[in-house]
């Protein structure tokens, strides 16, 4: 099926609104109904504003028994959907596809392994009430987390406000609740190399952060190691700023008025004390460090190349195999 879909989905249309909750999961089996029970328990307030509910997990190719729980606890309750991936596609993707697949007035995204507290969702539909298009929120700690990953976080967020023109909250989770509105201005941005947190801040609206404390996972491990992080923070870059590009410009300019400047030393030298053979060590050195930084600012240029490259081949940005 393809992702286009997402702008087409026709909703339900009910006598009362609807929320839908989208949960990514990824070899999350022993999650899946933990997460359902702790957020049955805080959605009491739904009934009172008259508000149905739809929890939509969206399958990213898991090879546990992540499907097999999903589709047992439909059987306990029918508001339960899964949207099932061919394959691993990534979180991204998986927040495109429920996000594409939603039918809610309003959609919260949360992770299935409870680091984003269902205990929050009252508070978050109070400030929707007030008129706020975007509840989100974001962690005012990084405890539990190692210590080498929370400095080069910092650093990232602290990079990109410099970098970019996209607000990109340091802290943020990808734990927001939405209104249809900004949902279907998100999904109009159908770009293959997505980068969601940026996204957000693009498309703007009106926005209240909350803050709450880190928490640690339920169960299971994390699927984001150091070196998957970095490659996305990466992707975040690319995607939302150009300064790379005119770093690498610069440092072509630095060369070129630094290789001027030889060449004058050179003739003025020549000319007032001859032309021993000398120096051959710092020149080495001077033509490893130039052919560094070529190769460095060739490798910027070749990110965004091939961020084009897989942008202009339309690939669907994820493949269904099963919904119910």
């Amino acid at each position: 099926m393809n992702s286009n879909l997402g702008n087409t989905v026709e909703r339900e249309h009910k006598s009362m609104a609807l929320l839908s909750v989208i949960v990514p999961c990824y070899n999350e089996e022993e999650n899946i109904i933990p997460f359902y029970e702790e957020l049955t328990k805080h959605i009491g307030f739904l009934e009172e504003r008259q508000i149905g509910l739809e929890v939509l997990y969206v399958d990213d190719g898991s090879r546990d028994g992540t499907v097999a729980k999903v589709k047992e606890l439909r059987q306990r309750d029918g508001r339960i959907r899964l949207v099932s991936f061919s394959r691993n596609f990534g979180k991204e993707a998986a927040m495109y596809a429920g996000l594409s697949h939603s039918r809610g007035d309003y959609v919260v995204l949360m992770d299935v392994d409870l680091q984003d507290p269902p205990s929050l969702l009252p508070e978050m539909f109070s400030y929707i009430g007030q008129g706020y298009d975007s509840v989100a929120t974001r962690r005012v700690s990084r405890k539990g987390e190692p210590p080498i990953r929370s400095f080069f976080a910092r650093r990232f967020y602290g990079l990109m406000k410099r970098i970019s023109k996209t607000e990109i909250m340091d802290g943020a989770r990808d734990y927001r609740l939405m209104t249809r509105q900004m949902v279907d201005a998100i999904l109009s941005m159908q770009e293959y190399n997505r980068f969601t947190k940026g996204i957000f801040g693009w498309v703007g609206f009106e926005t209240k952060w909350l803050e709450y404390e880190n928490i640690e996972r339920a169960r299971g491990e994390t699927k984001w190691n150091f070196w998957k992080l970095f490659l996305y923070s990466l992707d975040g870059i690319a995607a939302f700023s150009t300064a790379p590009l005119m770093l690498a410009s610069v440092a072509g300019v630095i060369f070129c008025i630094l290789a001027f400047l030889m060449i004058v030393f050179i003739i003025v030298r020549k000319l007032l004390f001859g032309d021993p053979v000398s120096g051959w060590p710092s020149l080495v050195c001077i033509i490893l460090m130039t052919s560094g930084v070529q190769f460095f600012c060739t490798g910027i240029l070749g990110q965004y190349l091939a961020k084009t490259y897989m942008e202009v081949k339309k690939r669907p940005i994820y493949l269904i195999k099963e919904e119910i």
